[in-house]
């Protein structure tokens, strides 16, 4: 089935803003005329360094002629840079001279560097010096790897190429539908596709202020926080730790928050404990995605001022696929199918193609398509308005003794209904007697706890806990809660580190 037009976005944002939101065949066609329109604009600040549009176009020209102006299109060149404006700067020099920048999160050590220039054939490495040491390992095992300082920029410029939406952008890691961490490839048209989804669904879009806080080697940090940034002409201040962010918040004061649930969750904690400006005055519009987004967040946000809008994505579909524009009225969804794609829905397990989709796992055998189509490991429903829901993993599904297939998250989501449950993990376990049965733990929500006496903190979360598990259908009832003291671990990306089996 096709996703709607573009115009079912339209009642969402005021028509003249709306029709500035255009396609672009590339990340170089889109940065010469954003550079251009918006060129003294504030694009970039970091560690106090204000860069205009201007004249970070002249500095991406520079690092081009570091590069190479004469480098082939499509050579891979890998970015070992942590969130900053060098990271900015040497991006778009690689994917404007028709490279493909292959992102590897700043943290790897020498000897993954090393397996990741062989496996993605990266002939160019960009590091910064707090990185620089752990290159060495790979430079003197890869034949040809030429290490290129970040801030090596001469005084020479390159002109960018003409690169096609078919030609390849970028390269990053992702777990894809099995867990295993793969590189994935995505085009142009992808990376540019999912730069537009994420300016549909609100009204104020053009000439933001954006604080990045995601990793940049994260796709949602990549395209729907600095990407959608400066497609809109929009100022990025860069948190350099995320411990500085309200102090980096009070400073800048910014219009829109990308974030991720958990760090939405401590976010309004803080608030309510320190009051609204905790998020500054004029902050307007978070943006929610990489993990399950609990309802209580959407009202809770907006009880303050500030609408979170919830979405839905994947490494493999340039990070956005859905988006809510209405989740007030509906928090449990993560919202309206993005146009140009097509979806269907087998066993429960969302399918997808479109413009947004990558072009393969780099050196791997292809295992999540069948006749073109990504199936993405999720299952989904989709109500009578078109609205699409997660109710869980493939992957994650608990088959019982009885022969039940019980998903997690659609359990999950009936205790994380309650307002005094921050997060839950339902998981397989073992009884005494060694029969399989379902087990919760719980982080309960100390906010909403306030008025009960901390001693029957935990006991007032269970007798909470038991009225929803007797509420379910016997086979989707937990036999054991452990209501916890402290956080589940979790992935970078901020989701609950899943219990194995």
């Amino acid at each position: 089935m096709k996703t709607p037009s573009r115009e079912i976005w339209r009642k969402y944002t005021e028509a003249e803003t709306f029709d500035r939101i255009v396609g672009f065949d590339s990340v170089a066609q889109m940065w010469s005329v954003r550079s251009k329109e918006f060129a003294d604009s504030t694009a970039i600040v970091d560690q106090g360094e204000s860069v205009s549009y201007s004249a970070l176009d002249a500095e991406v020209a520079r690092f081009r002629s570091r590069l190479g102006a004469d480098m082939a299109k499509g050579t891979c060149v890998g970015l070992l840079i942590p969130n900053s404006l060098a990271f900015v700067r040497a991006f778009l020099a690689v994917v404007t001279l028709g490279g493909t920048a292959v992102i590897l999160p700043a943290h790897l050590d020498e000897k993954a560097v090393f397996g990741c220039c062989m496996k993605f054939g990266i002939r160019k490495l960009v590091c910064v010096p707090e990185t620089e040491e752990r290159t060495a390992f790979a430079a003197g095992r890869v034949p040809g790897l030429e290490v290129i300082p970040a801030g090596d920029l001469p005084d020479t410029a390159a002109p960018a190429a003409e690169v096609g939406g078919s030609d390849p952008c970028v390269i990053m890691f992702t777990g894809g539908t099995t867990g295993k961490s793969k590189g994935c490839l995505l085009s142009n048209t992808a990376v540019m596709q999912g730069t537009v989804n994420g300016c549909y669904g609100y009204a104020e879009v053009f000439e933001q202020r954006y604080l990045l806080i995601l990793p940049l080697s994260h796709v949602f940090g990549l395209i729907r926080n600095l990407l959608t940034s400066l497609y809109t002409g929009s100022a990025l201040f860069i948190c350099r730790n995320n411990k500085d962010m309200f102090r980096d918040i009070a400073v800048f004061r910014p219009t829109v928050l990308v974030m991720v649930p958990a760090l939405a969750e401590m976010a309004l904690s803080l608030s309510k404990k320190f009051g609204r400006n905790m998020l500054g005055e004029d902050l307007k519009t978070i943006i929610c995605g990489a993990a399950p987004v609990a309802p209580y967040l959407v009202a809770a946000y907006k009880e303050i001022g500030i609408d979170l809008f919830p979405g839905y994505g994947l490494t493999e579909s340039a990070n956005l696929v859905s988006g809510n524009p209405e989740s007030l009225r509906l928090p449990e969804s993560v919202g309206i199918m993005y146009p140009d794609q097509e979806y269907r829905i087998e066993d429960g397990e969302l399918w997808l193609k479109g413009l947004n989709m990558f072009d393969g796992y780099i050196g791997e055998e292809e295992e999540s398509r069948t006749e073109g189509w990504f199936r993405t490991g999720d299952l989904v429903r989709v109500d009578e308005e078109g609205f699409l829901y997660i109710t869980g993993r493939i992957k994650e599904i608990i088959v019982l003794p009885s022969g039940e297939n019980v998903s997690p998250a659609e359990v999950e989501a009936h205790f994380n209904a309650l307002d005094c449950v921050q997060d839950s993990q339902v998981f397989e376990a073992e009884n005494d007697n060694g029969s399989v049965i379902l087990a919760l733990e719980v982080v309960p929500r100390m906010t909403a706890l306030t008025a009960v006496p901390p001693e029957e903190v935990h006991s007032f979360v269970r007798g909470e806990l038991e009225k929803v598990n007797r509420a379910l259908p016997s086979f989707q009832q937990v036999s054991r809660i452990v209501i916890r003291d402290r956080d589940f671990d979790r992935t970078p990306s901020m989701k609950i580190a899943r219990y194995k089996k």
